[in-house]
Parts: structure tokens; sequence; C-alpha cells
């Protein structure tokens, strides 16, 4: 597994040697062009599978922003696609291993919480690992982290007020609160959005976590940014479906892009 993930981050690093990492989730590849950009398919990169989920690229650019040199991983890999936890979180570890120290990751949600609405864009600021599986399992990479790290501030507070104070400055909304990870690809029941609800969740997604684990595992600093698209079930009094999660990903990547580009040059790297 090392070897495979040197090899990846050596033939990154062909690309530049960037410090800063965002992963763009559903619906959110085209938020960020980065100046002088380089990119590739995970295809090209050793021991990134593709990914086949509606709404993500697969595509890695680096470039720079705001005078940062910044890598771009337009999509990501899901459990439910059929990937094993280690094919998920390879990219990310591989990320570290280049010498990425803070990933923002972004996601597509629905809604938990009285209050939030398509559209709102919120801060996690904790989650609740509801996949049944945890990426560390099995042999600790030792050169990565520790056989049991801690996960008490995963979402780091620092990079959070620095997120905060770049929103009120555009003038842009940004909420907190707890994200809960299923396993997908169904949609959760009603009565499950009750029981989340009372665990204390305040948002629901099929992604993210995995990744937040390894990369707080590798001891790279996180910030994540989830655009709620449609409002859980038996809030909403429609059906959900994932052509909405895409087109209100797409109504908010203005929103969205404005903030990653003023917020990124102030993240301390």
């Amino acid at each position: 597994m090392m070897e495979s993930l040197r090899e990846a981050a050596d033939f990154l690093r062909k690309l530049g040697e960037p410090r800063v990492a965002v992963v763009l989730g559903s619906g959110l590849g085209d938020v960020l062009p980065l100046e002088d950009e380089r990119t590739v398919p995970f295809a090209e990169v050793s021991g990134f599978p593709a990914p086949t989920a509606p709404g993500h690229k697969g595509e890695i650019a680096v470039g720079r922003l705001g005078g940062v040199e910044v890598l771009v991983q337009r999509g990501r890999l899901h459990y439910y696609e059929g990937y094993s936890p280690e094919e998920i979180v390879f990219p990310v570890r591989a990320y570290a291993l280049l010498g990425v120290k803070v990933i923002v990751f972004t996601n597509a949600s629905g809604g938990i919480a009285e209050g939030l609405a398509p559209g709102d864009l919120v801060l996690i600021r904790d989650h609740i690992n509801m996949l049944g599986f945890n990426p560390l399992r099995g042999p600790n990479l030792d050169e990565l982290g520790p056989r049991f790290p801690d996960m008490t501030q995963a979402y780091d507070p620092e990079l959070r007020r620095i997120a905060h104070d770049v929103a009120r400055g555009l003038g842009i909304e940004l909420r907190e609160g707890v994200y809960l990870a299923t396993m997908g690809p169904s949609y959760e029941t009603p009565a499950e959005i009750r029981a989340f609800r009372a665990l204390g969740a305040d948002l629901v997604g099929m992604s993210t976590v995995p990744e937040v684990i390894a990369a707080r595992h590798a001891g790279v600093r996180v910030l994540a940014i989830s655009c709620v698209t449609n409002l859980a079930a038996g809030i909403a009094r429609h059906p959900l479906s994932h052509e909405e999660v895409l087109e209100i990903g797409k109504r908010k990547a203005a929103e969205l892009g404005r903030l990653l580009r003023a917020l990124i040059p102030r993240l301390p790297v």
C-alpha cells in the first residue's frame, strides 16, 4: 500500500507541490478554476480509480489561486460505487505524502435540522459515521499516522473561524452543523431521518467521513463545507432525486466558488 501511495504522490509532484487541496463534490466540479492549471484524469494516476457517480468529473488539477499553489480534486469516490474503503481514501493519503497540509472538502447533503433550506452552505463541525466501516481498519500505515488517531477536533476550529470571517466579509451566510454519513445509494427513509435527528445530525450524505478520518490520521488539517441540495426524506414534500441534488449544486456553485477563492489564500499552511 505505501509503495503505491508513494508512486501516486511522486506522479502528482510533477504537477506541482501544493500545500492546500480542495475536494469538490456532487455538481460542484466547476466552481474553482485555477491559474496556470495543469490537469490529469484519475485514470492516469496510479491507484486512483475513476468515479462513476453522475456529477463527478474524476480529474485532478494543480494551479495557483491568489498566489497559493492548490490541488483541486473534481469528483470523488463513494462506497456505494463498489469501491473499498482503502480505494476511497487513497487520494487523500497520496496528498498527505505529497505534502498537503490542509484539505477543504465540499459535498452535497440533505438538510435535517430545522431552518435549513436547499442552497444553504454549512460548515461541518463534527460527523457521525453510519457507513458501517472505518477506513483505518486493518494493518496501520505507521508512516502516515498512529494506530488510534484522535477525532475530537476532526474539523479544525481555527480553519472554521477563518471561514466564518471570510464569509462575513463577502456577505455569505455560513451556518454550522453535524454531518451524518450513510452508505447509500438509496436515500434515507423518513424513519431513518427521525432517528438521525435524534442522534444530533443536522445534515445527511454519502461521502466525506472516510476521507476526513484518513486525512486526520495522516495529520492533515480539515475544513468541510456542505451545500444543502434538498430537504431530507419526511421533511421534503416530494420524492428525492439526484437530478435535484445536481441542479441545486449548480445554482450555488458561484457563491461557493467565491467563498473558496477568498478563503484559500487565508488558510495557514
